[in-house]
């Protein structure tokens, strides 16, 4: 097929030979055409900065972690930041002592791979005015605070980290991405453009201490962002997160964990708080992305979309009770979930959520009752890769390993179109008049298997018409 492009959309599609082609042709012979791929949950630029941090995936202890951190080579600001650690499942606990034994007077931070949690030496205590404690360990808004702090370096670092992202995640497909970083992002992106950032659709989060100054400004999801002449970046969602992690055993569940000091994590938000929140920004013209782990979480989070007539998503949904299910179709209510975590998380909700009644990591099931599936990354938690997500959904194994919960697999088709902008029930369509965003890629999606769709090579990729990544 032929298709023409003009003004940023489709205007005319045909059998290849049948169109006259003028100006710029880019030749995709041999390639699969598929609408433009979205990450709908990306921390910009903690996910950019994650590239120039210590990598801690690979720990399978604390004195493990503890030792890479001492070895590694402090960063200019003569500090060590560390990223990834899964702890949940470690032989030992982390330490105060331990770390210190290791790191010495360098101020030492390492980042859980949910970002949950931060594990501070005491050196990085006493830097960040907090006292010491036994483990050295930080969870939820404090461990939030230290993450606020450790990105908010130089805005032309930041700027220039988040434009390297850019280019590789268009190298992947992405054709546009949800901000949902921890800060005021309409200032930043508003100046990304204005320096003539052009590679990527941004659609900016929103936090409760930042939501009186969202609706004084008279700030609107959908609207573009103010202080630059572009629509590449628009304002997103109000983001609230009302419990805490499986990693962390944070996320609030109806089951009691084994072990951990809150036997069924906690609701960092309360309910009547959530309604509030969500019913001041729906009033404002704000949509709601509601962050909900646990299956406590997204009960009062699903009441709180019913009683307030707000609109958006739950965040995350990775244990779900079964009556909740049809819920999330039933109100409108998008589930922007990250199929990798499945992947990732396999051994360690067998062995936290052994007991629990609810169902982990649901994709079918929403899918099947009728329930709007976005699919994202959450990066840095899980790499900004949308071909790993639909791979992750589809095969639901990573690997080489046996699929896990085979029975919460979906389609190719449903995990395509969840990659888009408009998700499962709503995808993007290549047809004349639509957005021209489009990805050119090697294999066809809906017939690779897991390690091909992880190698998907991507041709080309288009943004309203431009060519933001071709490969050589």
């Amino acid at each position: 097929m032929d298709l023409v492009l003009s003004q940023g959309r489709i205007v005319d599609i045909a059998p290849a030979g049948f169109l006259t082609l003028d100006g710029l042709v880019l030749d995709g012979d041999g390639c699969w055409l598929v609408p433009g791929l979205w990450d709908h949950h990306v921390h910009v630029v903690q996910w950019a900065l994650a590239a120039e941090r210590v990598k801690l995936g690979h720990a399978e202890s604390a004195a493990h972690a503890a030792a890479i951190m001492g070895e590694a080579d402090p960063q200019d600001t003569g500090i060590r930041v560390g990223t990834g650690f899964r702890d949940a499942l470690w032989p030992d606990e982390p330490t105060l002592a331990a770390l210190d034994a290791r790191t010495g007077e360098t101020p030492t931070y390492l980042i859980n791979a949910d970002v949950h949690s931060v594990w501070l030496n005491s050196a990085a205590l006493r830097r960040e005015g907090l006292d010491p404690s036994p483990t050295g360990v930080l969870r939820e808004e404090p461990a939030f605070e230290i993450s606020r702090r450790l990105n908010a370096v130089a805005p032309e670092t930041a700027d220039r980290a988040v434009q390297r992202m850019s280019r590789e995640a268009a190298a992947r497909g992405v054709v546009g991405l949800v901000d949902l970083d921890m800060s005021w992002n309409e200032e930043a992106w508003a100046r990304r453009l204005e320096a003539g950032f052009d590679v990527l659709r941004v659609e900016f989060g929103i936090y409760p201490a930042m939501l009186d100054r969202a609706i004084a400004e008279g700030l609107r999801s959908g609207d573009p962002v103010r202080g630059a002449d572009s629509d590449l970046v628009r304002v997103g969602p109000l983001k609230v997160i009302t419990d805490g992690s499986l990693g962390t055993r944070t996320a609030a569940c109806s089951h009691a964990y084994a072990g951990g000091s809150d036997p069924h994590g906690l609701l960092t938000v309360p309910p009547h708080e959530l309604r509030d929140l969500m019913a001041r920004a729906a009033g404002a013209g704000l949509s709601c992305a509601i962050h909900a782990i646990g299956d406590i979480a997204n009960t009062h989070a699903l009441d709180a979309f019913a009683a307030t007539g707000a609109w958006g998503t739950i965040e995350h949904a990775q244990l779900v009770a079964h009556t909740d299910i049809p819920r999330f179709a039933r109100l409108g209510v998008g589930a922007s979930v990250q199929p990798e975590h499945a992947v990732d998380d396999r051994d360690l909700t067998d062995a936290l959520w052994a007991d629990q009644p609810a169902r982990p990591y649901p994709l079918r099931a929403l899918a099947d009752s009728g329930a709007n599936l976005l699919f994202g990354s959450d990066a840095p938690v899980s790499p900004l890769d949308p071909w790993a997500a639909i791979s992750a959904a589809v095969h639901r194994t990573r690997d080489g390993r046996a699929p896990w919960q085979p029975d919460q697999r979906v389609d190719a088709a449903t995990a395509l179109a969840a990659s888009t902008h408009g998700g499962s029930s709503e995808p993007d369509r290549i047809e004349p008049g639509a957005a021209a965003d489009l990805v050119l890629c090697e294999r066809n999606p809906l017939t690779a298997d897991d390690a091909e769709l992880r190698r998907q090579r991507v041709a080309a990729t288009i943004v309203g018409g431009r060519v933001t990544h071709v490969s050589v």
